[in-house]
């Protein structure tokens, strides 16, 4: 058994690893590795403002890169296997939306930065662990509880001594900066729980290819005007591009694709809070941004509060499943 393995047994409670826990780990390991790598995104997008590039340019260079590097693979592994088989239309157009969701994500979350610290800005992106329990909550009408409740308050106790607001400046760009990036934690956890319920049968690699392709569409129609009107696209943007297409719109759609839907909503939003400490420490380390001691006690807050959460949701559907 792995090390990450023992660490799993030892952290998550039995009853929620699968019969097969090898199966299981390697199935975490990827939903773990595509969060890390979402979490060093906001650092570089950063330095890549500082060349003078926008979240427009940045965000669709980089999901449409994605998508022609997924739809490559997708020709070269039917080549290789002799098949030709065509996804069905009806299959394709919800992991389209699932897509432009994730990909309005990263839009969002990149304009977030530009007002806000790297470290703050992921902060308030990790609020999509609560609002993806609600939403699972209000659209397969099921009321929260106490608990979830009483989580939720700690949670956002938590964020905001994690944001560290009691020692910044408060001003009208930083307001409008976290409400970028709460709004990009709503469309993650609409993406997270679509991910979770849509395109199932579709095979993974072609999952992410179509992901990409609907993340492409979305950021591409809300910044027409700016793309069309702007210079956005020079020799300097490829390096970004190359990077943040790597590990903002390759690994993790694809690690994802094959990750969320085996362990389930509940258990990925769990394993995806790893995205906030590595995106604290990739800013602290590469941006210099400090961190007091009092934002790292409310990310340590939070972090226990959501995965406190997920774990009781994930028993009180469990407990709903055996009695009906």
């Amino acid at each position: 058994m792995s090390v990450f393995s023992c660490c799993l047994n030892a952290f998550l409670p039995r009853s929620l690893l699968l019969s097969q826990p090898e199966t299981m780990t390697k199935y975490i390991l990827m939903v773990f590795a595509g969060a890390c790598s979402f979490g060093i995104l906001s650092t570089f997008v950063k330095l890549a403002y500082r060349e003078g590039y926008t979240a427009a340019g940045i965000s669709v260079t980089q999901a449409f890169t994605g998508m022609l590097v997924l739809w490559l693979c997708v020709w070269l592994k039917r080549k290789q296997q002799k098949t030709q088989s065509a996804i069905p239309i009806a299959n394709s157009w919800p992991v389209l939306i699932t897509g432009a969701a994730i990909g309005l994500t990263t839009f969002v979350y990149y304009v977030s930065v530009k007002y806000i610290p790297a470290s703050v800005a992921i902060i308030l992106l990790m609020q999509f662990t609560w609002m993806g329990v609600l939403l699972d909550r209000i659209i397969f009408n099921k009321k929260a509880d106490a608990i979830q409740l009483i989580t939720i308050a700690i949670i956002l106790a938590g964020t905001l001594l994690a944001s560290g607001m009691t020692r910044l400046q408060v001003d009208g760009a930083f307001i409008k900066g976290m409400l970028y990036a709460l709004a990009s934690a709503f469309l993650y956890a609409i993406y997270v729980v679509a991910n979770s319920r849509i395109g199932i049968a579709i095979p993974a690699l072609e999952k992410s290819a179509i992901i990409m392709t609907g993340s492409t569409i979305g950021i591409a129609v809300v910044n027409f005007h700016q793309l069309t009107v702007g210079h956005h696209f020079d020799m300097g943007l490829i390096k970004w591009t190359l990077f943040l297409a790597l590990f903002g719109t390759i690994i993790p759609p694809v690690l994802f694709a094959q990750g969320i839907p085996r362990i389930g909503a509940g258990i990925s939003a769990i394993i995806m809070t790893a995205e906030l400490p590595v995106a604290v420490i990739c800013a602290s380390i590469v941006l210099d941004e400090r961190i007091a001691p009092l934002q790292w006690t409310g990310i340590v807050i939070m972090l226990l509060a959501i995965v406190w959460m997920n774990i009781h949701v994930h028993f009180r559907s469990r407990l709903t499943a055996r009695s009906t």
